[in-house]
């Protein structure tokens, strides 16, 4: 009756008697009569049919197989075409094809990653298969004959990361029954940063990954148990380091136990069981600097007594254990400890004596997890710890901070400023009050040491934040989530800036803040496939080029006749094809390009304007990128700006070295230093790379030369079809003669535009003769790659002169020659009709 009455079935019905455990049931779609029953029982855990219905049940006959651990699996399904086949989910997938009486594998410990959670078959077609396990999703379109596995799936379940120094860094980070992994914060590659780039370093659970900071080649890692190892990236060798008690007592390491590098020392390492264990030889050896720092409450330690029906002890049940540790940047003595049942602990000498000093924090529920202490570089006394309490039903953020080694404590999170309970805090390096605090609801910041936090919601969900990094080089914000993987906020410094000068620095008119190093990068194309559609992730890139950051307080918003007007152009004839066409020949009112506009110009270090770019006035802070490249010029066919309007061509790029970004809005400017590197991986000589920006700027006059040519011929066309508007309603013979004549020399243009694109014929036609097929040769010879130009590119670089200075003799000659008789002809029949069109000349040094 829907759920109004219930009758419970019992032992009298075929089910087991006595105390019962976890239960997986399944009802068959063809045959509803059939009822399926994965029972946990004291005595015997089983699998139990009902055909009628579940009004009387039957033990079936298999005697393994089905299935285990049931604390952590209970899932069982039965076929959508066949009531007799059913699959049960547990660490592999079986299957029955006998309702249950014998079971065999389905999907092996191999392929597919194991621990099996999640199941769908298609209502028609028994052979669509979906599975769903910790390694993520499967799918079979055979029956389970061959799987793919989904990679395009933005999932991953974080618990921590960390960061190393090489260019481009690396994020490390252990994934919830996925491994350990390395991978690229961004890639100089094309197309995204795609799963192949990173590298799983360890097996088993993931958690904390820290790098050797002498050689980012090593790795300490960890699994569940405390299991620790040191791994060579490079070769895949790994050394179990794990500390060993000298006197054989049980060490209790936390599931996600606590593991940190000394800041002071490469070859110092800490790791945390009940006791501090300290190794200064990368963990071929410990030392035990610590007496047990928890409770060691014998009551929280029944897990080989108290395991249910059925024991489930994977070591994830070890309690009183040591969660986080925090070594002191700022002094090589100071040592804090965390556990997960309450106590923080403080050394000052190196572990000789410690202080609990949970009896000093005021408002934390005893017994609340420690998941995170941070000791601060602003001053040895200084850090910050987390408390967790949601295991008991608390969501009370509690965050907590300290500048006198513990004596005293200022709550800096709760319930009133921060949503959910907190995972992680970070604090920035160089402004002390700029905090970010990862909670179970997203990443909030602070800019005033907590008193006030802004919840973050600029490109990160709602998703427990379980850890922080901040790279000391690059100074972005690392998040790694429990859930949807890992997050980069690129360079924090702008917030670093308000920090330190404060809010009213917001409400300047513009302001530009420090800007990032910029690297001029090859970009290699991406492994596998260039074409990979939409099977395949591919995580957002780093912007290429320069990262300018600065806040706006526009006057007023931007309007929308403000929005850039199109006018089509046919580039083979100049003919309008759509917008006003006399607009397009006679001169437009005069408008101001910068109305509603951002200018931003780039100054090289004679403070030469050699970049200038246009970006819309939106209020707030704003972020664009500049592709560290210098002004460049049209090329020939390609239509000049609208009158009024503003549009810079990108050109060759510029050299290593500072330059300055001007900022200009409405009157007001503001510049910050962008610091440009070659690509790290490049060795090229100062002087090859001065040579080959010279032989790119000579190219690029010669490009704006025959650009001027080209314009001009396109100038005269349109004063052709000009003419022939005006005379079309003429029938003297002067009339007659001036438009035949325009009509000659349109034949004669068209000819001379066929000397740069070819000319006009069906299907691809790719002329190698016309002079924008030497032009862009050359370019390709000259900027394929950085370095002197050899012969080669000379020999591209003579050709694609040779070719411009011909056809500018040749539009020379036109306008010397036939075009003075046209003109004579139109001024014949309207004498104040024409204008005055100068041939185009070479330069004299040409």
């Amino acid at each position: 009756d829907g759920g109004a009455t219930w009758t419970e079935r019992t032992a009298q019905d075929g089910l087991p008697g006595g105390e019962l455990g976890r239960m997986g049931l399944a009802i068959a779609p063809s045959n509803p009569d059939v009822v399926y029953a994965l029972v946990e029982a004291k005595k015997e855990n089983a699998l139990y049919r009902s055909d009628d219905g579940g009004a009387t049940f039957r033990k079936t006959k298999n005697e393994g197989n089905v299935g285990n651990r049931p604390f952590y699996y209970a899932e069982i399904h039965v076929d959508t075409q066949n009531e007799n086949r059913l699959y049960s989910l547990h660490t592999i997938v079986t299957f029955s094809e006998d309702g249950g009486d014998s079971f065999e594998t389905f999907i092996p410990y191999r392929s597919v990653h194991p621990d099996h959670h999640a199941w769908y078959q298609h209502p028609d077609n028994a052979d669509l298969l979906i599975n769903g396990n910790d390694g993520g999703m499967a799918i079979s379109r055979n029956h389970g004959e061959t799987w793919r596995f989904v990679e395009n799936l933005p999932l991953a379940q974080f618990y921590h990361v960390n960061v190393d120094m090489e260019i481009p860094y690396n994020i490390y980070g252990g994934l919830q029954d996925n491994g350990s992994w390395k991978g690229p914060a961004y890639v100089w590659r094309r197309g995204g940063v795609r799963n192949s780039y990173w590298q799983e370093v360890g097996f088993g659970d993931g958690f904390d990954v820290v790098v050797d900071a002498s050689d980012s080649r090593y790795i300490y890692g960890m699994s569940q148990g405390g299991n620790l190892y040191r791994s060579d990236t490079h070769t895949g060798e790994s050394k179990t380091i794990r500390p060993i008690h000298p006197e054989g007592e049980f060490l209790r390491f936390n599931w996600d136990a606590a593991l940190a590098a000394d800041p002071h020392d490469d070859q110092t390492i800490y790791y945390g069981s009940q006791f501090v264990h300290k190794s200064t030889d990368r963990g071929d050896s410990w030392t035990i600097i610590s007496p047990d720092l928890t409770t060691d409450d014998p009551e929280k330690q029944q897990q080989l007594e108290s395991g249910g029906l059925t024991y489930d002890v994977t070591q994830a049940e070890n309690y009183t254990t040591i969660v986080s540790l925090a070594p002191s940047p700022v002094d090589p003595d100071v040592l804090w400890a965390g556990t997960d049942d309450g106590h923080v602990q403080l050394t000052r000498d190196g572990g000789t004596t410690w202080t609990n000093l949970i009896d000093r924090i005021d408002g934390v529920p005893a017994g609340t997890w420690v998941p995170q202490i941070r000791a601060s570089n602003h001053g040895a006394g200084e850090a910050f710890v987390v408390f967790g309490d949601h295991r008991r039903n608390n969501w009370e953020p509690y965050v907590y901070r300290t500048t006198d080694f513990g004596e005293t404590w200022t709550r800096i999170a709760d319930r009133d400023r921060v949503w959910g309970y907190a995972h992680s805090i970070v604090q920035d390096p160089v402004a002390p009050e700029l905090l970010f605090l990862g909670t179970e609801f997203g990443l909030y910041v602070t800019i005033d040491g907590g008193e006030h936090w802004t919840k973050w919601t600029h490109g990160v969900p709602t998703v427990s934040v379980f850890d922080l990094a901040l790279h000391p080089r690059e100074h972005d914000l690392v998040l790694g989530t429990f859930g949807r993987s890992i997050y980069v906020i690129d360079d924090i410094r702008p917030l670093r800036e308000v920090a330190l000068q404060g809010p009213e620095l917001l409400t300047e008119t513009i302001h530009a803040f420090e800007a990032p190093d910029a690297y001029l990068a090859e970009y290699l194309q991406a492994d596998g496939t260039r074409f990979f559609a939409d099977a395949i992730f591919a995580g957002e890139n780093r912007p290429d080029g320069a990262m300018i950051t600065y806040v706006l307080n526009a006057a007023t918003p931007m309007e929308a006749e403000e929005a850039e007007e199109v006018v089509e152009v046919d580039e083979m004839d100049g003919e309008v094809i759509g917008g006003d066409a006399e607009a397009t020949m006679e001169e437009k009112p005069k408008r101001d390009p910068w109305k509603n506009k951002v200018k931003v110009e780039i100054l090289d270090d004679a403070g030469m304007v050699i970049r200038t770019l246009q970006e819309d006035a939106k209020p707030g802070i704003n972020r664009i990128a500049w592709n560290l490249d210098a002004k460049g010029v049209r090329f020939p066919g390609q239509p000049e700006p609208p009158k009024g309007r503003f549009r810079e061509p990108g050109g060759m790029p510029i050299l290593p070295g500072t330059y300055t970004a001007r900022l200009t809005y409405d009157g007001q400017q503001s510049e910050t230093m962008i610091r440009v590197h070659m690509d790290p991986r490049l060795d090229v000589p100062e002087a090859d790379l001065q040579a080959q920006i010279a032989m790119m700027g000579t190219l690029m006059d010669r490009v704006e030369l025959a650009t001027t040519a080209m314009d001009r011929l396109r100038d005269a066309r349109k004063t052709i079809g000009m003419v022939a508007q005006q005379m079309d309603d003429r029938d003297d013979d002067a009339a007659e003669e001036a438009m035949e004549m325009g009509t000659a020399m349109e034949d004669s243009i068209k000819t001379l535009v066929a000397r740069f694109e070819g000319r006009e014929a069906k299907g691809i036609r790719r002329d190698p003769n016309t002079v924008n097929a030497k032009l862009f040769m050359a370019m390709r010879y000259v900027g394929s790659a950085w370095g002197r130009p050899g012969p080669s590119q000379e020999i591209a670089m003579a050709q694609a002169q040779e070719a411009v200075r011909d056809v500018v003799t040749e539009i020379n000659a036109f306008f010397e020659t036939e075009w003075p008789r046209y003109r004579q002809a139109v001024e014949a029949a309207r004498p104040t009709l024409f204008d005055t069109y100068e041939p185009v000349r070479v330069s004299s040094d040409d």
